[in-house]
This record gives C-alpha cells, structure tokens and sequence, in this order.
C-alpha cells in the first residue's frame, strides 16, 4: 500500500501549492482516501491508485453507505473524486474510475438561529463585575453584530479597528481579506474592555496587537470562545445546542428577515460563492411569503 502513500503525499503537494488551501482541509481530504486504503487493505485487494477499477471503487461506496450517513458519504466521494480527477490531470491515469459513482442527495441542514430577544437574555447573563465580563460581553456582540467566523474573532487584531470608518478588517479562510461594517454599540463595548480590562493585563510577547486575551495576556482559543457560549446558554436554561457559528447564522438571518439584500450579507460572510449564502433563503419561508403580500403589484 506503500504505493499510495507516494500518489497521497503528490496530492497533498498539489492541494498545498496548486490550490492553496488550508492544512485542516488537505487533512480531511487524505482521510477520505486513506479509508479507501484501508478498505483495500482488509479485503486483500491489491489495486493501486492507477489500476484502480470502477467496480472496486463502487463495493467501496456500498460499504461506507451502510456505516455512515449520506452527508459524511457526499463528504468522502467529493474527496476520492478530487484525488482521482488530479491523477488524471497529471496524466497517470486516462480516466477516473469515479465517473458514474453518484453523489447521494442530501438534504441542506438548516443552521439554528437565536432571537434577538435569546441573543439579549445570553449577553444579560454576563458576569460583568468579573475580568471576564467585559471581555466577554464584547465577544459576543463582535459575534453578532459582525457574523464573524470563530477564527476570524480569535485572530482579530486592534489595528484590524477602524472605528473612525465605522469598519473592522477582517481575515477569512484562505488569508482573503474582507472589510465588514460595525454597530456604534458594538464599538462601545470593544473601547470598554480596551480601556479599562485589556490595559491592565500583563501581555505576552507575540500578542501585543491580539484584541481578546485571556488573563494571561494570551490570544484565546476556538474552544475557550466555545466554553463561553455553552456556560451562558446553561445559565438561561436556553434549550438549544449553540455555538459561536450560531452567532454569525443569527446575524446573516436577522439581516435578510429586515430586507437585507442577499449579495450584502454574502459580502459581509465573506462567502465565495452566493450558493453557501442561499441556505439562509429556505430559513424563513413565512418572512419571504409576507414580502410578497407585501410589495408584490399582483398580492
């Protein structure tokens, strides 16, 4: 199987430097492949990437459909059919063995959302005599009031601030810089915990221009962003699996339900393609309904 090992790491390179996408993603895409291999492995089916044969391909698909569900079967075939389509790119192969295998239909998995009446009560729930109250409180409402990624926040920068211009600078996936608006209250609560919490912290080397710390003075991490969230919806009994993400949905859903035109909100997620926008079109078929009563000549 050492064979594959030589195709896998090739791919890895090409994802890398061709495609330049990121490390997380080329990890998922070799994981793909490698169930491929150990399904070879445990059937004693010594076919490598090049000899490969459609049938193999489709007993492979035949048993992962019974263990998994159709969206990690999506996931796995996306990945052996990007691996076989750059084989046959680079000419190792004429064709991929991948042609007639199908995708099964998924059905999008709506996001869940929070009222603004929910998102108030969460960040009412706050701790403010405590160091992390302030800090806190300002994470939420960056969340909200921006639609940011969880990476996005952790990694935000002072310097990212332009307060003046009403704007934050942001780095989304792939180091794509985006400029997204900001709320006057939302500023409010970054200058309180800038002048009167980050200041008196004793920061770390490397971490001088990280906006949100911890009282270490270190920049915070995806989970500890994670562990907030819960402990606040634990402590309003909030019946609902929340997590930053459902902050940035929130904020996409509370735009388009007040009019928000849907290329804005794409702009503002720094979403590639208008299609991952779209999913927020199905979330309120009663709004889009009422819009039409509303403004069409014909209601």
């Amino acid at each position: 199987m050492s064979n594959w090992q030589t195709y896998i790491k090739e791919f890895q390179h090409y994802l890398r430097l061709e495609r330049g996408l990121s490390e997380n993603t080329i990890e998922n895409y070799s994981f793909d492949i490698e169930k491929l291999v150990l399904f070879l492995s445990e059937n004693s089916i010594s076919e490598s990437p090049i000899t490969i044969s459609e049938e193999t391909v489709q007993q492979f698909i035949y048993k992962i459909a019974s263990e998994v569900n159709a969206r990690s079967q999506s996931r796995i075939i996306s990945g052996l059919k990007s691996f076989f389509n750059y084989l046959v790119f680079e000419d190792y192969r004429q064709e991929t063995p991948m042609e007639l295998i199908e995708v099964p239909k998924t059905a999008r998995k709506l996001p869940d959302t929070l009222s603004v009446t929910e998102i108030d009560s969460l960040i009412q729930a706050i701790d403010l005599s405590t160091f992390e109250g302030e800090r806190n409180r300002a994470i939420l409402e960056t969340l909200y009031s921006c639609g940011l990624r969880v990476s996005e926040l952790v990694n935000l920068k002072i310097s990212d601030l332009f307060f003046e211009e009403g704007f934050v600078k942001i780095t989304g996936k792939g180091n794509k810089q985006r400029f997204v608006p900001i709320g006057k209250t939302t500023e409010k609560y970054i200058t309180i915990y800038i002048t009167q919490i980050r200041n008196h912290l004793n920061i770390k080397k490397g971490h001088e221009d990280t906006l949100f710390l911890n009282r270490r003075g270190q920049q915070l991490t995806r989970a500890m962003i994670f562990t907030i969230i819960k402990d606040l919806a634990v402590k309003i009994s909030l019946n609902k699996v929340i997590s930053p993400h459902t902050f940035r949905h929130s904020f996409a859903t509370h735009l388009l339900e007040n009019g928000a035109d849907l290329r804005a909100i794409q702009l503002m997620l720094g979403h590639e393609s208008i299609t991952t926008t779209e999913v927020y079109m199905h979330l309120d078929r009663k709004f889009l309904s009422e819009v039409l009563q509303n403004y069409h000549p014909r209601k």
